[in-house]
């Protein structure tokens, strides 16, 4: 009898949500640690005195430490297990950010932003692929999309401690990254009970260790909906492909032959299209307000009005990604984030801007919904930790560019300018996505991943 088809053919109910919280949290701090940088940025320039280049080296910083935190967490979740970097993570981002808050200077501040920005990103890179693999495959799309959801909450907690914490308190700068911080703590102590999940732990072998997670989910499933399990499908993969020793090189070798090429490269072409134009656009947001004759205070107030529209735009991605496929869903909300920022950048009135701002926050977070539910169903099972992480990864170099070259389109575009730009590289994303994406909504991890043309590309 199929472990796998015995977990796939589960409903979803009270456990699957659990943990769709229990990941959902992570999220929710990893946006608010790095949205709350836009909002720091006038107290930190004004507490020591920082040219608009060091500014623009803060910007960048916690995207520089994502990039190497997605590309060790996915590396190491499909070597150790995605349950312990899932925990080291958090740890790592918590301790930063403390860090970050009691600050002496310029330097430790830039170090400690990129610390946190690693464990922030090593914890992202590895929650979907984790969490995917808990779930059916016939409501897998909204499961993650809707997992992706959380980070909109971490966005407008930013705003609101931007607003009535960095901006009002004396020192606010500082208590705002010890909020983001105290939360992880408790979320740590929720996470011992997670379990391991149960694709990995049959791929390295550990059978035993996967019966006992597919029956304590089974019994909780039973409690929670109070009726008989589903039956078990007759035909079913039996199990994943065997597990391999990933390394970085090995990892990009098998990602980049054969028939995953293609795969590969729309995937992280996507990450970096969204990525670029998502962290361009949030990180200067506040600024460019000001520039456009909007007072500091407006401006915070104003970005509450854009991060509220992230939530009705991630969860309503998810429900479209189980009826228009993930790559459809992906390509119709980075059309509509295009026409959104070509909008925005014909206006001048403030109100008008802040409008046309949140509706391309609304699509631009939309898009992030189907790409964090589409990314883990391309990659098998043993490398998916490593295929996500370094999509991720490729998606960050993006947001590492996307602040310096937002802020030189600016000075010689000016308003307009710079959401043109935007408007370009979102049009690459549509026609590439349209062409070369995957449909990936009710089929099964292994149905999308063991096929014999990719078990024959990783011997």
């Amino acid at each position: 009898m199929s472990l796998l088809a015995r977990l796939d053919r589960l409903p979803l109910s009270r456990p699957h949500y659990l943990l769709l919280l229990l990941g959902g949290l992570g999220y929710t701090f990893d946006g608010m640690d790095s949205a709350v940088v836009a909002f720091l940025l006038p107290s930190v320039q004004d507490e020591w005195g920082l040219t608009n280049a060091q500014l623009g080296l803060i910007g960048s910083a916690t995207p520089f430490g994502f990039l190497f935190g997605a590309t060790c967490a996915g590396l190491l979740g499909d070597r150790i297990g995605r349950r312990k970097v899932m925990m080291w993570a958090l740890a790592v981002y918590a301790l930063f950010s403390v860090i970050g808050a009691l600050s002496p200077n310029y330097e430790i501040f830039l170090g400690a932003r990129v610390l946190a920005g690693f464990g922030a990103g090593a914890e992202s890179a590895i929650i979907a692929p984790f969490l995917s693999e808990f779930v059916p495959a016939a409501r897998r799309g909204w499961f993650v999309g809707a997992l992706a959801g959380f980070f909109s909450f971490g966005f407008v907690a930013a705003a609101l401690l931007g607003r009535f914490v960095v901006q009002p308190v004396p020192e606010g700068w500082r208590w705002a990254q010890i909020i983001t911080a105290l939360p992880i703590v408790m979320l740590l102590w929720w996470r011992r009970s997670l379990p391991e999940s149960p694709r990995y732990l049959l791929a390295n072998g550990r059978t035993a260790e996967a019966e006992k997670v597919v029956v304590d989910l089974e019994e909780k499933v039973r409690a929670a909906t109070r009726a008989p399990l589903p039956p078990i499908p007759e035909a079913v993969v039996e199990k994943p492909a065997e597990a391999r020793k990933v390394g970085l090189v090995s990892a990009l070798k098998y990602l980049w032959s054969g028939s995953m090429a293609r795969r590969t490269a729309i995937t992280w072409l996507i990450w970096f299209v969204i990525t670029f134009s998502y962290y361009g656009f949030f990180t200067w947001i506040p600024t460019l307000l000001v520039q456009q004759g909007i007072t500091v205070t407006k401006s915070f107030e104003f970005s509450i009005i854009i991060y509220l529209a992230q939530v009705p735009g991630y969860f309503s991605a998810a429900w479209l990604g189980e009826r228009l496929d993930r790559k459809n869903t992906i390509a119709l909300y980075l059309a509509g984030a295009a026409v959104s920022a070509f909008w925005m950048s014909q206006m001048t009135d403030p109100v008008l801007i802040t409008t046309s701002a949140a509706v391309l926050s609304f699509f631009l977070n939309g898009t992030y919904a189907a790409v964090y539910s589409y990314t883990p169903e391309v990659f098998p099972t043993w490398i998916r930790a490593s295929g996500t992480g370094l999509s991720s990864a490729f998606g960050r170099v993006g947001s590492i560019l996307a602040p310096s070259v937002i802020g030189l389109s600016a000075a010689s575009l000016g308003f307009a300018g710079v959401f043109g730009l935007t408007t370009a590289v979102l049009a690459v994303g549509v026609v590439c996505t349209l062409l070369f994406g995957l449909s990936t909504a009710g089929r099964s991890l292994e149905d999308l991943t063991e096929t014999e043309e990719t078990k024959a590309v990783s011997r």
